[in-house]
């Protein structure tokens, strides 16, 4: 029996040959191919009468081949093959280079559909290597002519002639797949069977049925998705967690000695994360908030009432650089909090540490820190001595285990299963409970579909000593008088960031592709960084930075920086999270088209820190219609959710949140910018979940859920 899961070899008509050339598209199986969806269509569909053509006309004509030859010309020492086809109406000529083998394919007096674009040449229409399928007769199914003939991705040795082929053989054993999508969903959008949309994605009779299949892949993958979230929310429920208690007067307390007063949205958001640590089972949240909106404070306030009941807080980040500063941010209030702290009692007790691979630090309170061995901080936190941990994925090595974690908080990382919180529990079942902070806007389609199982919670607005960062796209030929200004900014006492596309230049005896032909002018940092240290500011000091250094190479200058002992900082991207050096008022980035709206709103963040005035200054060699309306939304945009609306449509949903990061299907990603069918995915999903959480009355969603799941990459 053929099932999805079959071999392409148990299909007859398929060999091991074109079975070994598949797979080096990872088509292995039925299924494989049944999914594997054309990206266009070339309409062959209307027959023309040879008459009738016109030069540069695309067109399918049927006829008889009256004549074929085969020559090679002198100068190319190519190989041409060259036919006459006649109908009733005239005759055309149809040539295909270096094709030697169709000598024996094309016989004279036979009859077949020729489709591929014509050309005028000597008063004859001619035919450049055009598509063609034998015919007995005119009413004869055809897969390559004739019809919309769908295209696929190709590679070395596998066409899409190859593919339809393929598909041809595997679609009649699936005229009966049984339906597992909702009725109400099917009905709701006109949705074809599955068994109908595999015909249809695959061989459509026209451009309508062709969209309608896609659609209904596309609420698939969002429902199945929506389905696994559901189901994710679901089961924690049934998890134990530890329970967190605060009043309002514990909360007031703390917020009392913050030397500023928190936003509304900060409170907001405060109360939901305190909530949700009040469950005795697990939850899950998502922070959003614009760079320098303040969810560092929001989670340190959270950790220090989960610290209060006596459990612990882990924080992770994903660079040395930010966790080390989250911890520098944790000590500054701590510090003040002193005796509001575990029983009215002192700091001491409690204690915050640093865990990275290269510092172990513990903190108690003033004058009370020091660095100890990673043995020694280890079996800290799992005594429960320490409450509070900050680190990268350190903390979740196999040899660190903490007594009893109650919250663990993600810095721009929006995953962290279950099976991963599970690493940082003892002998107990208790599961923390889990917040990602992101200052990485998100639209909130893109937040429902990828994050869904995740509630979510939105810092809009700026603490309000915040200036707004003067923002400005420069021109090259203004290019000095940005020099000249940035020099001031310095002379008065600012810092600098300039920002490089890439690390070094190309190398210039390499052969190039034309992606590096392209990028072949954009700046790197050890170029400008010699330029700007050699010419251009000769009288500042200018440091690099970049991603190939080593983590306590890159520390050791951050720390230099922010301690005013450089003018200008030259980076790559690997300043974009968390980097915050107040002192710091000119943001210049080079080759800024080369950066997603997101990204660039991310770098502008890192000035405009302090009190100070600052500046974002854009640069760019490419004077286009989309850079320039890339670079006036930069300028002009109130907040960074408004921005990544505008991103989104620009560079699509698998460039902005990158489609390895994402773990989601291509046509789950293409179906983001559709929040009626998100929507409607989400509903029915839920409501599915709620009454089935097993799916035991769903035995074929079932199984197509357990499939999914493991073909996506959510945790």
């Amino acid at each position: 029996m053929i099932s999805f899961s079959s071999p392409l070899t148990s299909i007859p008509g398929i060999g091991p040959k074109i079975s070994e050339k598949l797979s080096k598209l990872k088509l292995q199986t039925v299924k494989d191919v049944l999914y594997y969806f054309p990206f266009r269509y070339l309409d062959f569909s209307k027959i023309s009468k040879i008459s009738e053509l016109s030069d540069g006309q695309i067109a399918t004509v049927y006829g008889k081949i009256e004549k074929v030859s085969i020559y090679k010309t002198f100068h190319k020492k190519m190989w041409i093959v060259e036919a006459t086809i006649s109908d009733e109406t005239g005759k055309v000529k149809a040539v295909w280079f270096n094709q030697k083998f169709l000598i024996n394919t094309l016989k004279e007096g036979k009859t077949a559909n020729f489709a591929g674009k014509v050309f005028l040449q000597k008063k004859y229409f001619t035919f450049q290597n055009p598509m063609f399928e034998m015919i007995a007769d005119e009413f004869q199914e055809t897969r390559h002519t004739g019809r919309l003939v769908p295209v696929y991705p190709q590679t070395e040795g596998v066409t899409s002639k190859m593919i339809r082929f393929v598909v041809s053989k595997i679609l009649p054993y699936f005229k009966d797949s049984p339906e597992f999508l909702p009725e109400e969903a099917v009905e709701k959008f006109n949705f074809p069977s599955l068994s109908d949309a595999f015909a249809q994605i695959h061989y459509p009779d026209t451009e309508e049925q062709a969209k309608q299949a896609e659609k209904r892949f596309s609420f698939q993958d969002l429902f199945l998705l929506q389905l696994i979230n559901a189901s994710e929310k679901e089961n924690l429920l049934r998890q134990e967690s530890y329970s967190c208690n605060y009043t309002p007067e514990q909360v007031k307390k703390i917020i009392s000695v913050i030397p500023f007063e928190l936003t509304l949205g900060q409170k907001k958001a405060l109360y939901e994360i305190l909530e949700d640590v009040k469950k005795n089972y697990p939850t899950s949240r998502l922070l959003q908030g614009d760079v320098g909106s303040g969810k560092t404070i929001v989670a340190a306030i959270a950790s220090l009432i989960v610290a209060q009941n006596g459990n612990q807080a882990v924080l992770m980040a994903p660079t040395e650089v930010l966790a080390r500063q989250h911890y520098e941010t944790f000590k500054k209030y701590f510090s003040a909090q002193n005796k509001n702290v575990l029983n009215e009692g002192e700091l001491i007790g409690c204690g915050v540490a640093l865990m990275t691979s290269a510092q172990s630090i513990v903190f108690y309170g003033d004058g009370l820190e020091s660095k100890v061995k990673k043995n020694e901080l280890i079996n800290k936190t799992k005594s429960g001595e320490i409450k509070i941990i900050i680190g990268t994925h350190s903390v979740i090595q196999k040899n660190v285990v903490l007594k009893n974690p109650a919250l663990v908080i993600i810095d721009e990382q929006h995953r962290f299963g279950v099976k991963q919180r599970s690493k940082l529990v003892s002998e107990k079942e208790m599961i923390p409970h889990f917040l990602s902070m992101s200052a990485t806007p998100i639209p909130r389609t893109l937040a429902l579909t990828a994050f869904g199982d995740l509630d979510l919670s939105i810092i809009g607005e700026l603490p309000k000593n915040r200036k707004p960062i003067i923002t400005k796209a420069v021109n090259s030929s203004n290019r000095q008088k940005a020099y000249d200004f940035v020099s001031q900014q310095i002379k008065s006492g600012r810092q600098a960031f300039v920002i490089c596309p890439r690390i070094e230049p190309p190398d210039p005896e390499a052969p190039l592709t034309s992606r590096q032909l392209f990028n072949l002018e954009v700046k790197s940092v050890k170029e400008e960084y010699e330029k700007l240290s050699k010419k251009i500011f000769p009288q500042f000091k200018i440091v690099a930075l970049h991603g190939r250094m080593k983590s306590a190479e890159k520390q050791k200058i951050m720390e230099a920086f922010r301690n005013k002992e450089y003018d200008i900082l030259v980076s790559t991207s690997v300043i974009e999270v968390g980097v915050d050096i107040p002192n710091a008022t000119i943001m210049l980035i080079e080759g800024s088209e080369h950066f997603g709206l997101s990204q660039l709103y991310q770098f502008r963040g890192r000035v405009g820190r302090g009190e100070h005035q600052s500046y974002c200054l854009l640069f760019s060699d490419i004077n286009s219609k989309t850079t320039a309306y890339r670079m006036k939304a930069l300028v002009n945009a109130k907040n960074g959710f408004e921005l990544a609306e505008i991103d989104l449509k620009l560079r699509g949903p698998g460039q902005f949140l990158g489609q390895e990061q994402s773990g989601l299907p291509d046509l789950a990603m293409k179906a983001i910018q559709n929040p009626q069918l998100i929507q409607s995915a989400r509903d029915s999903a839920y409501e599915i979940i709620k009454s089935d959480p097993e799916l035991k009355n769903h035995p074929y969603l079932s199984a197509y859920t357990k499939q999914f799941k493991n073909q996506i990459h959510l945790e």
